[in-house]
């Protein structure tokens, strides 16, 4: 089985890390954060960084031939067990029906300390 990285500027990247490698019809994608892109802010609270590392995700995905949609697994890393709750209207409009499994282990922070959210998810790769 080959694998291969993918690469996108539409979402946060790291020298220490691939944005997602693929493997056969899989796609694993590392923590993506709720870092605006084109700004190069940080949405204010979990819900509106949730929206954007959920699309920062999307495009991660994009480059690997997969969507949101594709997504059979998710872990989603919190700094506040309160944040479950608060994602969930942003959760609910980005996956279709039935959602994916999904863990949200809540940790003492992140590295970068403006992210309150990181998004890892394992997909299903369309043929491409």
């Amino acid at each position: 089985m080959t694998r291969h990285a993918i690469v996108t500027q539409e979402a946060p990247t790291s020298p220490s890390y691939s944005q997602a490698v693929v493997a056969g019809d899989l796609v694993f994608v590392s923590g993506t954060v709720g870092r605006d892109m084109e700004s190069g802010t940080w949405p204010d609270g979990v819900e509106a960084q949730c929206r954007q590392a959920l699309k920062n995700l999307a495009a991660v995905l994009g480059e690997s031939h997969a969507t949101l949609g594709d997504v059979v697994k998710a872990t989603v890393w919190l700094t506040d067990p309160a944040h479950g709750a608060q994602i969930a209207n942003a959760w609910a409009e980005a996956f279709p029906s039935p959602p994916p499994a999904r863990s949200a282990p809540v940790i003492s922070g992140f590295p970068i300390p403006e992210a309150l959210i990181s998004i890892e998810a394992i997909a299903l790769r369309r043929a491409g």
